[in-house]
């Protein structure tokens, strides 16, 4: 009897587990996702198909670049980083990855970043980025890691209710409460500043794996602070 329950026990142990990493494996896929613009993307595909990826920067050379347009070079970006970033290291899953809002976003392209190049375009193009992005969004019900940074890159504080909007849909992508969170601290907004979240956060051991809790307290609390910083 007693070696039929230690059986029961093991098992019911092997199967949580087993559960548990399935979910935040999963979750960790659905939290990298990039969304991929259909603007000239066969055409973008192609060209990079051709840029030497030995190369430590794997850059669209001039003409190639300035014969795609804004749409063209919209989808070039999301989907393709000029520079690789030496210091990225790739982040693991943690464990309830889906009950952690993180005090930063992950890269979009491990091991590269966006180059000086791509940042300029997303930054002289604020108003069609966020636009280009809105649309992609609204028809699709998701907004990738990618389109995180570049609001990120170009701090869209315009897009604050708009991204609170997309969480509410599912109350499932916690990157957009990091978004959120991102943009009252880059922007110095005072009474997050001084918030016991800002501290838990950012203050001390702060990291790419720091975190609060997600309940619907601090959910609520995140979109109040978003909307009088927006305000």
């Amino acid at each position: 009897m007693k070696f039929t329950l230690l059986l029961a026990l093991i098992f019911f142990f092997m199967a949580t587990t087993f559960a548990q990493s399935n979910v935040d494996q999963s979750y960790y896929t659905y939290r990298h996702k990039i969304s991929v613009p259909p603007y000239g993307l066969s055409k973008v595909k192609l060209l990079i198909s051709k840029i030497n990826k030995d190369s430590e920067s794997p850059i669209l050379n001039v003409k190639a670049y300035q014969s795609l347009n804004l749409r063209e070079k919209f989808t070039y970006t999301m989907i393709h980083a000029e520079d690789y970033a030496q210091n990225c290291d790739i982040i693991e899953p943690v464990p309830n990855e889906h009950k952690k809002i993180f005090a930063y976003l992950d890269e979009p392209f491990p091991e590269y970043v966006w180059s000086e190049r791509q940042r300029l375009f997303l930054n002289s193009n604020r108003d069609s980025i966020m636009s280009l992005i809105k649309a992609s969004v609204a028809r699709s019900g998701r907004m990738g890691l990618n389109y995180k940074e570049a609001l990120h890159a170009i701090n869209a504080k315009e897009m604050i209710p708009f991204i609170i909007e997309t969480f509410k849909k599912d109350h499932k992508d916690m990157g957009l409460l990091t978004l959120l969170i991102l943009m009252m601290k880059e922007n110095e907004y005072q009474p997050f500043l001084v918030s016991e979240s800002y501290r838990k956060l950012y203050k001390d051991e702060a990291s790419h794996r720091t975190y609060i809790e997600y309940n619907k307290a601090n959910e609520d609390l995140i979109f109040k602070r978003a909307m009088d910083f927006y305000h």
